[in-house]
């Protein structure tokens, strides 16, 4: 009896981490794409351009970088729960705050709740796949994919509410109930029984192996570029939409609700599509299909067309970013951890310079359709790069 409870108790504590790691990606995706919906807003409360306004995405996925590198410390000295919890309380103070008063004060709100995000998102994706290959026997795609389904629910929410809140001039008392749903979720998970510190067997001169071996630079490449991409489609669509006419001024807030529902959509399905169909294959065509729907939002003449190919990006886009952390947990094993740190690191370099290389372009050239084929460009390399077996 002893021992089958010993044998429970450790399955019923990673049930609930795992349960914890999904609820915590709720507001995760909140936060992460709230820049989206905000943008136009901010852009009249704050009376930016759209160099101006790139420079909220710099802001925002720089300090993730600096919470990003935070976790790769906390994981290796300390484990799991430091990151995790430092990571929602961050969030919290951040998003309270951000609509609170001038510009300055809401570009130190951004980078508060940056840093949060950098410390959570590599926190929550390592945890979850380290748990589910490790002690669920589940395949960590599977489990990452659907963590980041829970992610992409925040993402959708977040577009729907700022634009309920917005008309009814409601904004910050949404921020206010998600920062206490933060703060609530450390008070409930600060005691329980996260993963301890865990350091790789290889010797510390691995780095200089691994990077002679041209998996890494793939994975790095790939983790600079998706979450680039993936940002400015989806930071920039609402602001792209707005400047369509009437009808897309209406849908400007809201629009980035079709990019991250149909990504979100594409979650849930990826985690039964990934049991049957190779993930390489799936990579592929999520990367095919996601150029040619940046391609028809971009020359489409209609509003429709617009939305249509935001809602193919966002479907073909869903399970790249889950696949990619899944094949990093289980080709490095406990030392994901550490490498992790610089593969997330760039994963915020990526989408802070990629928007912002939109709003850049698109300024300079008085064309956001310009700045846009940034994210198609990426697209296209990443369809490259996933054609080697690697």
């Amino acid at each position: 009896m002893a021992s089958t409870q010993a044998e429970s108790s450790p399955s019923s504590s990673n049930r609930k981490l795992i349960l914890a790691g999904q609820i915590a990606f709720l507001p995760t995706g909140v936060l992460t794409t709230l820049l989206g919906p905000m943008l136009p807003i901010l852009a009249i409360h704050w009376r930016l351009n759209d160099t101006q306004a790139g420079n909220l995405f710099l802001v925002q996925f720089l300090a993730m970088l600096v919470g990003v590198q935070l976790s790769g410390i906390l994981l290796a000295r300390l484990g799991f729960r430091p990151a995790f919890l430092s990571g929602l309380l961050a969030m919290a103070v951040g998003i309270a705050m951000v609509y609170a008063g001038s510009l300055w004060l809401g570009l130190i709100s951004i980078a508060v709740y940056g840093l949060g995000l950098g410390l959570m998102i590599p926190t929550d994706n390592l945890l979850i796949a380290e748990i589910a290959s490790v002690s669920e026997g589940r395949s960590a795609a599977d489990a990452v994919s659907l963590l980041n389904f829970f992610w992409g629910v925040g993402a959708v929410f977040c577009s729907l509410m700022v634009a309920w809140t917005a008309a009814h001039e409601l904004l910050p008392y949404f921020f206010g109930a998600v920062a206490i749903f933060l703060i609530l979720l450390a008070m409930v998970t600060r005691n329980w029984s996260f993963p301890a510190a865990a350091r790789s067997n290889r010797p510390s001169a691995s780095w200089l192996e691994l990077a002679k071996h041209p998996a890494l630079w793939l994975f790095a490449s790939v983790f600079f570029l998706y979450p680039g991409a993936e940002t400015a489609v989806g930071g920039w669509t609402g602001s792209y939409v707005s400047r369509i006419g009437a009808a897309g001024a209406a849908l400007a807030s809201v629009m980035p609700a079709f990019f991250w529902s149909a990504l979100t959509v594409g979650r849930a399905l990826g985690t039964a599509f990934l049991r049957h169909v190779p993930e390489r294959q799936v990579l592929r065509a999520g990367c095919a299909a996601g150029a040619a729907g940046i391609g028809l939002m971009l020359w489409s003449p209609s509003l429709a067309g617009v939305i249509a190919g935001a809602m193919i990006t966002g479907l073909s886009y869903s399970t790249l970013y889950p696949i990619t952390v899944a094949r990093l947990s289980q080709r490095y094993g406990v030392a994901a951890r550490s490498i992790g740190a610089v593969m997330f690191s760039l994963a915020s370099v990526g989408p802070a310079v990629i928007p912002w290389m939109v709003g850049v372009i698109s300024h300079s050239t008085g064309s956001l359709r310009a700045g846009l084929l940034v994210p198609l460009g990426a697209t296209v390399i990443l369809l490259l790069i996933h054609l080697f077996e690697w």
